[in-house]
């Protein structure tokens, strides 16, 4: 939906997650470096998290040009000196634009190195490759220590863990096959074999849950 008839795209849901989720980057991030978002979506999201974050930059990046607009239009609201333009950016990709040698890189990635990804609500509106190629891109890019955060519903042990959560599983596979509401274990062990281990799992309101990985 757009926002005051803008290029701001509107998420209510980002509106209702982002201080539950702002509690646990507080703690759970490095203290510096730069934070790397993957699939920031609207935009909602970097402009709440960046200023509260500093003195850590905050790096958003998107694959859909509309929602790269949006992102932009919402930093144009509420800038932030520790807040950098979107990157276009696929995980899909072998090669992300962070990594490729022939793009100029953002000026905070020049000072201060990616310590840290957080991907939120993707994995289960995707192709399970997204999730397989989101990990292992984060093996490439994070050093020793780095954090991957993961934010989103899953199945534990197989079941759901909510009849609300079943439900959006039924309509996100509805709406495409290949999506659907992931098994913990499964994404854990995917997580494991890209040299992460799981430090924490933290339950979320709605339903959802909060994964820290550390790469090892």
């Amino acid at each position: 939906m757009n926002h005051l008839n803008d290029a701001r795209q509107y998420a209510p849901a980002t509106e209702r997650n982002q201080q539950p989720i702002l509690e646990v980057l507080k703690r759970v991030l490095p203290v510096n470096g730069t934070v790397l978002e993957i699939a920031s979506g609207t935009g909602q999201h970097a402009v709440f998290f960046a200023p509260e974050l500093k003195p850590r930059k905050w790096l958003p990046s998107e694959v859909n040009p509309l929602l790269q607009a949006s992102i932009l239009a919402w930093e144009t609201y509420f800038p932030a000196d520790n807040l950098f333009p979107p990157l276009e950016l696929d995980v899909h990709k072998s090669v992300w634009s962070v990594e490729n040698p022939d793009l100029k890189l953002p000026f905070c990635l020049q000072e201060f190195p990616i310590t840290a990804i957080v991907n939120i609500n993707m994995i289960h509106i995707s192709p399970w490759s997204a999730c397989l190629k989101l990990i292992a891109g984060a093996n490439r890019i994070l050093p020793s220590g780095g954090i991957l955060y993961l934010y989103g519903p899953y199945k534990q042990n197989g079941k759901h863990t909510a009849p609300s959560n079943q439900d959006f599983d039924t309509s996100l596979r509805l709406s495409n096959p290949e999506w659907g509401v992931r098994n913990l274990e499964e994404v854990v062990a995917i997580a494991e074999l890209e040299n992460f281990r799981l430090v924490e799992v933290i339950p979320m309101p709605a339903n959802n849950l909060s994964l820290i990985f550390q790469k090892i």
